[in-house]
């Protein structure tokens, strides 16, 4: 199953706690404190893996932990720090805090912390000084960050195939890649985006993102809305396709630059081809 979009759950793990401990060791009646301090909690990363392709993981583990801190020991041990928690997403993910985008994770491998760790409380042996020679003093250890956020996944694509239902986007898709969408003769049959790659010289290749059918009202929710725009912010190019059966192509064009243009970004403003397709039929 595709899915672009998620909202999780991100709790980083909490600073271990200091004590408050003593030195006791035979003959030596008055040892000093030597509580160790607490490890730091674990942190929470997102890293933009090229195996990831969806969010579909997060649908039904929408809470990520780190690890917490252990707490300090004896004899001035620290406590072991918690591991970061890596959370693999797919490249082109932006996680955002209401409408602030925190991470932006455009290249495979790319990693930003979501949640930091929190720190370990300072044992009692940290609080001595010329005038306190035995504290009975701790520090807990600091609470690890908790947020709830966004992961949205916009795709990483050199061209985005923009159209009415039915317009021929798969079917050009499938010819100029070796991407394999599903091609039937009604509207609607492309239900989730597809990505193909297209060689066109020896060392020069395309990233071409179909984006399922827009129809008039899309912007308003109608058909399946503007929910896959999203995958065509970051292309360099729009492919407008339009059938060459159309009634009205004038019509048909506007329709999709209307939509466009009523996005959360004007997509109108990208550079744009229109490319008549199905023109093998007409006399």
């Amino acid at each position: 199953m595709f899915v672009d979009e998620v909202e999780i759950t991100a709790k980083a793990g909490d600073g271990g706690n200091g004590i408050v401990s003593f030195r006791r060791e035979r003959y030596i009646s008055k040892g000093g404190p030597d509580g160790g301090d607490g490890g730091n909690g674990g942190s929470i990363l997102l890293q933009a893996s090229r195996n990831e392709n969806t969010l579909a993981n997060f649908r039904f583990q929408k809470e990520r932990k780190a690890d917490d801190g252990m707490p300090g020991g004896n004899a001035k041990k620290h406590g072991k720090n918690g591991d970061d928690l890596v959370v693999y997403v797919p490249i082109g993910t932006q996680a955002r805090v209401g409408k602030k985008i925190i991470a932006d994770l455009v290249t495979d491998g790319q990693q930003e912390i979501i949640a930091k760790g929190g720190r370990g409380g300072f044992g009692n042996a940290h609080f001595t000084s010329s005038t306190r020679q035995a504290p009975r003093v701790a520090e807990k250890g600091e609470r690890g960050e908790k947020i709830t956020l966004v992961l949205e996944l916009k795709s990483i694509a050199d061209v985005g195939l923009v159209g009415l239902p039915n317009a021929g986007k798969s079917t050009l898709l499938a010819a100029i890649t070796s991407a394999r969408p599903k091609i039937a003769n009604y509207p609607f049959t492309t239900l989730e985006p597809h990505l193909g790659v297209a060689k066109v010289a020896k060392h020069t290749e395309l990233l071409i993102a179909d984006i399922p059918g827009l129809i008039d009202g899309a912007s308003r929710g109608k058909g399946l809305g503007d929910e896959f725009l999203r995958h065509v912010e970051r292309t360099q190019i729009l492919l407008h396709v339009i059938d060459a059966y159309t009634e009205d192509i004038v019509t048909a064009y506007l329709t999709i630059q209307r939509e466009l243009r009523h996005y959360t970004v004007d997509l109108t403003k990208k550079p744009q081809i229109v490319a008549l397709t199905k023109i093998d039929g007409l006399d």
